[in-house]
């Protein structure tokens, strides 16, 4: 945070002006962070040929491995190399922030500022969602309590409110209590903002009236006789997609080097598709030659959603995908504990490989990807563990670097930019995708298990396996699917390191997400909404006489 508040930006004006879009053009929220109207971008061509680069990463380990670090220093390398990039990155949300993870602008010399204002509120973006969000759970209520006109069976409404910061307290309430003019008393319940379906159809529509029909396909429960209830059939859709209106434009911010940035949507990998919105991707790729994004969690999460959902549904094609590993994250798969991590052992960095080559395998096998392998280097990290991992990358046959954006910004990340340019010469091939559309909804939740999580199979109680059915008789059969789960492991225990096969992933829950475009499989102990640990970081943050924030990371 200190790195970041000596930092010295330019206004939001030049940066925008480098990329072609004078002042005049943008909505300014003060001087370094503003919105690029939908108009404007609409008015610029959205270049295919635009080379697009995924940053993913190894399954992530509570050391941490730096995947927006390394898309930043990525990014800020690529421009000191003469290219003309840009980043898009996805928005913060408070409830890591104040939670375990601390905030999402990068660490270092590689962040995107101004850093207190993209962790804290930004422009009002997630705000906006979750007043779209509860406005619809809201009329619901209001429906009912109003004569019921739709004949909602109060029994099956599956539309729960949000809230941006955590709360276990809140996963599973009852609502309408205190008398009759308060409700009729229902189970319901709160997730996270980044868990909403608002939150998925903000960063998959493509334009304004995309984004108020998506709304209105959203389902928030069935009639007393099992018929789907629809948001347009609450006439709630219009004013959700006001509230969303100008939050639908993207955000424009810079690194500590000037790179342009957008950051804009934030849904999670481990519950939702974990992408920024496709609105932000499309138009940088019309403003730059070079984009950089990043897919949430590991490449079995983020990576995965992206393809199966994001790249087959918009037709794009990252010319290379960049997996991000620590020497400390392998030693972490490797078995060792988290106090243990500074201590050298080339013997726990290479079992903890597996992980790595799993990712990879999948990346380049399942979905015909170049890679290239970031070693986001940290100071206590000895040179044979670091050789470990470049001799393993080339017996894999990818090309490896050790970055050191973290300390030495862009400058310590030319070498990867290197690597990232020579592997991304050819053209991108056409990508490939875990299962195809056309498969039942179980037959592609058994592909993505058995290809990418290298499961023996998947279970499902007799009742879920009736909801996907009916989901199929009812047209979402060629949906693809989203799964959330644990982000620690590749199987639905986030206690299992390394590579796991062989195991059984356990599906609870179905969630029908129809305005976004896909069903959700809920499977293992995975939460929507997150609690808060023993110690949460909103303990060391605080804010100074003179309104400096202090605490933030």
């Amino acid at each position: 945070m200190e790195i970041a508040q000596q930092a010295i930006p330019l206004p939001i004006s030049t940066i925008a002006e480098r990329l072609g879009i004078c002042a005049e053009q943008i909505e300014p929220y003060g001087r370094f962070k503003a919105k690029i109207p939908l108009n404007v971008l609409e008015a610029r061509p959205y270049r295919r040929e635009g080379r697009l680069v995924l940053v993913t990463a190894v399954s992530p380990t509570p050391a941490g491995e730096g995947k927006t670090t390394t898309t930043v220093g990525l990014g800020d390398a690529l421009t000191r190399l003469g290219e003309k990039a840009m980043l898009c990155l996805r928005e913060p949300a408070l409830g890591p922030v104040f939670g375990m993870k601390g905030g999402a602008a990068g660490g270092g010399y590689a962040q995107v500022i101004p850093m207190e204002d993209i962790n804290l509120h930004f422009t009002g973006d997630f705000p906006a969602i979750a007043a779209a969000n509860n406005l619809l759970a809201a009329m619901i209520d209001n429906h009912i309590f109003h004569g019921n006109a739709l004949g909602i069976d109060p029994r099956r409404v599956t539309w729960r409110r949000v809230l941006d910061v955590n709360d276990r307290t809140l996963r599973d309430i009852v609502t309408g209590l205190g008398g009759i003019n308060n409700g009729l008393p229902r189970e319901a319940g709160f997730d996270i903002v980044p868990a909403s379906e608002v939150m998925a159809v903000f960063c998959l529509a493509t334009s304004l009236a995309d984004l108020r029909d998506r709304l209105g396909n959203i389902v928030i429960g069935r009639t007393y006789d099992k018929r789907p209830v629809l948001a347009r059939n609450l006439k709630a859709h219009g004013a959700m997609a006001a509230l969303l209106r100008d939050a639908l434009a993207p955000n424009l911010v810079q690194t500590m080097e000037h790179t342009p940035a957008f950051v804009h949507g934030g849904p999670f990998a481990n519950i939702a598709h974990g992408t920024n919105t496709v609105i932000a991707t499309q138009a940088a790729l019309g403003l730059a030659d070079w984009v950089v994004t990043e897919a949430g969690f590991g490449a079995d999460l983020g990576a995965e959603k992206y393809f199966d959902i994001v790249c087959r549904r918009y037709g794009l094609r990252p010319a290379v995908s960049v997996v991000v590993t620590t020497v400390r994250a392998m030693k972490y798969h490797g078995g060792v504990e988290v106090a243990d991590l500074t201590a050298p052992d080339v013997t726990a960095v290479r079992r903890g490989l597996v992980n790595l080559e799993r990712h990879v395998e999948t990346l380049r096998e399942v979905f015909g990807q170049k890679v290239v392998v970031a070693i986001n280097h940290r100071a206590e990290d000895a040179p044979d563990e670091v050789d470990t991992i470049l001799e393993a990358a080339a017996a894999m046959g990818v090309r490896a670097v050790e970055a050191r954006h973290f300390a030495e910004g862009g400058a310590g990340a030319e070498d990867l930019a290197r690597a990232v340019l020579e592997v991304a010469s050819d053209d991108p091939a056409e990508p490939t995708y875990a299962y195809p559309l056309d498969g039942s909804l179980w037959d592609k939740l058994r592909d993505v298990a058995s290809k990418v999580y290298r499961a023996k199979d998947i279970n499902a109680s007799a009742a879920i396996r009736r909801t996907l059915r009916q989901l199929e008789d009812e047209g979402f059969g060629e949906l693809p699917v989203c799964v959330a789960k644990t982000q620690y492991s590749f199987s639905t225990d986030p206690k299992l390191r390394g590579a796991p096969e062989g195991h059984i992933v356990d599906v609870r829950e179905v969630r029908l997400s129809a305005g976004a475009e896909f069903v959700v499989m809920v499977c293992g102990s995975i939460m929507t909404m997150p609690g808060l640990p023993a110690r949460p970081s909103a303990e060391s943050i605080d804010v100074l006489p003179d309104g400096s924030i202090v605490g933030l990371f």
